[in-house]
């Protein structure tokens, strides 16, 4: 175990204190939300006035207007690590009024997600987390940030190849494949206090874990019987269920939101294809996808969409079904690799090789999001 490695940089505000009150909540469910902010006052208010207005633009909600043209306007003041957030409607009636206290980012990112959830209804991104494949060290290594890139660190100094990062859907563990012991084997990281275990060693390969909705257990691909197959592992009693019994090899699982059913890539008809199973054993039944070549599913929170890659025109591209009509559609292409979706189900992040690129599925809007980190690639997102 390599804890010392591992320590300074795992200290990670990942918990910060928020709010003591209950937020005055009227939800008022819509997109395109005419939104003004005002200059936060206080000691940090320009941080983070700088945060919260990046925050809200990448939550694509909301179209930021000049002050006195809003719906709403965004306001607040801050001192000694707390923020007064408020918003108000245009006849000055309070929606939401809310004490955060933690770091200037941190409180910018909690008062988006109220924000957010206030006055759409939906899911905030702001305070989630993803890490991430990058050759920046010379090897592969894993990394983490925030959701937008900032505050970016090392995770592991392995010295070997280190793959297949899965966050957990609360950001305390980190999953992945290493090769410490010669072999592909899973790794578990306790975020908060740095401590490593190596969780499935099986003879053969252990690869791509992916954290059931509970995070209480894992799916993987284990090849001990011969074939890789697709494996359920429990975390507390490190019990493992087989799922799959084909000729072909099975790949990138991934959950439905209520851990009923896991989709996954086979080429056990010749072709990667998509394929759902219940989770808890069962047949499978392969996903109409028409596409040839389909890797990489994620499942949205949601549950009313599965992205994944396809394969088409000398490169990849991502692809969205619709779990309810059956319907796909391509929404990125040309090098767009590894889709997760973000917690707000609005969001896919995807590596294009060189770095992280931020889609907004409704839109087709992107943002870099990470850059100049060598090859950077499998990008995971906590929810």
């Amino acid at each position: 175990m390599k804890t010392a490695a591992l320590v300074g940089i795992l200290l990670l505000p990942f918990l910060s204190l928020v709010a003591e009150e209950t937020p005055t909540i009227t939800i008022r469910k819509g997109e395109g939300v005419n939104l003004s902010l005002q200059s936060i006052g206080g000691a940090d208010g320009a941080a983070v006035s700088k945060v919260l207005k990046n925050d809200l633009e990448l939550a694509a909600w909301f179209s930021m207007v000049d002050a006195g043209k809003g719906g709403y306007v965004v306001s607040g003041n801050t001192t000694g690590g707390v923020l007064e957030g408020k918003v108000v409607d245009r006849g000055g009636s309070t929606v939401l009024s809310k004490t955060y206290r933690g770091s200037a980012r941190d409180n910018a990112h909690h008062f988006t997600n109220d924000i957010v959830e206030t006055l759409t209804g939906n899911k905030g991104m702001a305070t989630s987390k993803i890490a991430f494949v990058s050759t920046h060290s010379g090897k592969k290594e894993i990394y983490m940030a925030d959701y937008d890139g900032a505050n970016v660190n090392q995770l592991t100094r392995d010295g070997v190849i280190s793959v297949s990062p899965a966050l957990s859907p609360d950001a305390r563990k980190l999953a992945y494949t290493g090769y410490q012991s010669g072999y592909a084997d899973i790794y578990l990281i306790e975020l908060g206090s740095g401590a490593r275990n190596r969780i499935v060693k099986f003879p053969g390969t252990n690869s791509g874990a992916s954290f059931s909705p509970d995070g209480g257990r894992i799916a993987a691909m284990v090849s001990k019987d011969g074939n890789p197959e697709l494996y359920v592992i429990s975390l507390g009693i490190m019990g493992a269920h087989r799922l799959t019994h084909s000729r072909g090899a099975e790949s990138s699982p991934s959950w439905s939101p209520d851990g009923k059913e896991i989709v996954y890539c086979s080429d056990d008809a010749g072709s990667p294809q998509l394929y759902r199973i219940p989770s808890g054993g069962g047949n499978p039944s392969r996903v109409q996808t028409g596409h040839n070549y389909c890797t990489e599913p994620d499942w949205s929170p949601d549950g009313k969409r599965i992205a994944f890659n396809v394969r088409g025109g000398g490169g990849f591209s991502i692809a969205i079904l619709d779990t309810q009509n059956g319907s796909t559609r391509v929404v990125g292409s040309g090098n767009a690799e590894n889709p997760t979706w973000g917690p707000d189900s609005r969001h896919i992040l995807y590596s294009n090789g060189s770095g992280l690129i931020l889609l907004d599925v409704p839109t087709g809007h992107t943002t870099n999001i990470v850059s100049g980190l060598g090859k950077v690639t499998e990008p995971t997102w906590s929810r």
